[in-house]
């Protein structure tokens, strides 16, 4: 369509120029919202709360591939799991990429998303997606104990989350913020493992032990690299980070609860979730089988320094299968995902 520019002083009657002008607005309409289904998919709207350079790579790759033009929002994971409550009448988005399982079956739950096709069962184990498949994961990232090498001898070094709590440890360890997802998403994993009283009790002994509480697992590699502190509870990748910084890089890890009969590491996701009724169906079935090639998930997980899904996986310290998980299944997570910083407030967790 042209950008014809109407003029009413050509029109005989004040009838005519209303009917041009009805014209107009309809065929604008048609420019501004076209027809749902189109012969080919032309492109496909994404919120994402992954850092953009960490997705931005891949998303060119596949346009590049497709010729679908990708439009991508980025943004904070709680804002986007708002926006999309608000949108849920009117959605305007086809895939969310988020940073963590909780989050994902929290809108789930809301009955915003829609079940995926059968291939995204048959390629993601049951653990890591949505019984349905309205969300899966691509990279798994695991909650470690990161520490300083020089502080810290091998024979001091705590074996399970639990010990935190250890006098030994009072003042010497950083968390983030209650409100970071990540932290969040553990303490609900904890709550489906152990139950809300088990769940409160340690997240106070964690508060009685004067923790160092910053805002994001950043300031927790930093902090424990620079040694102002000797542990800090992170997600695996934040202890790779420092390991590739040019100073402060003398740091080590530990893989909690693994011994035999203790509760195992809590294993979290970044995945995709599809939005029920978004604009661009073709798309986003399109999107889908991208994402799943397994030269597509390691890439994607190795921008971020995360752990592939992709069964037999080697090139990190650890792969997804070299450690006791816990016996939880992430679909169950958006439950208790809600409201569990309100658990964590009433453990005195605070920032």
């Amino acid at each position: 369509m042209s950008n014809k520019t109407f003029s009413f002083k050509t029109a005989k009657t004040l009838r005519a120029g209303i009917l041009l002008l009805a014209a107009a607005v309809f065929m604008t309409g048609l420019f501004l919202f076209p027809p749902e289904s189109t012969a080919e998919a032309e492109e496909i709207v994404i919120y994402s709360s992954r850092r953009e350079q960490f997705v931005r790579p891949i998303l060119n790759k596949f346009e590049e591939e497709t010729g679908i033009d990708v439009q991508l929002l980025s943004g904070d994971e709680a804002q986007f799991n708002l926006r999309l409550k608000e949108e849920a009448n009117n959605p305007r988005a086809d895939v969310f990429l988020a940073n963590d399982a909780g989050v994902m079956e929290d809108i789930r739950d809301e009955g915003i998303l829609e079940s995926g096709p059968e291939f995204v069962q048959e390629e993601i184990n049951t653990e890591m997606r949505a019984p349905d498949a309205s969300w899966f994961g691509l990279s798994a990232r695991t909650r470690i104990l990161m520490y300083n090498e020089e502080l810290m001898d091998e024979e001091d070094l705590p074996e399970s989350i639990t010990d935190l709590t250890d006098s030994r440890f009072e003042g010497d360890f950083a968390l983030t913020r209650p409100g970071n997802g990540s932290m969040i998403s553990h303490m609900a994993g904890l709550r489906l493992k152990h139950g809300d009283e088990w769940t409160q009790n340690f997240i106070e002994g964690l508060m009685d032990n004067d923790p160092h509480i910053v805002d994001g697992h950043t300031d927790i590699r930093r902090s424990v690299g620079r040694g102002e502190v000797s542990l800090g509870l992170v997600n695996n990748y934040y202890y790779r980070l420092q390991l590739e910084e040019e100073r402060y890089d003398n740091v080590g890890a530990v893989y909690p609860d693994q011994g035999q009969d203790e509760m195992g590491i809590f294993v979290n996701v970044a995945g995709a979730a599809l939005i029920e009724g978004g604009p661009n169906p073709e798309a986003r079935e399109e999107l889908i089988e991208f994402l799943l090639q397994e030269d597509v998930m390691i890439e994607y997980a190795e921008t971020s320094l995360e752990t592939p899904l992709v069964e037999g996986f080697e090139g990190y310290e650890k792969s997804i299968e070299d450690f006791e998980h816990m016996d939880i299944d992430l679909s169950e997570i958006g439950g208790y995902w809600q409201d569990t910083l309100d658990l964590m407030e009433r453990a005195g967790y605070y920032y």
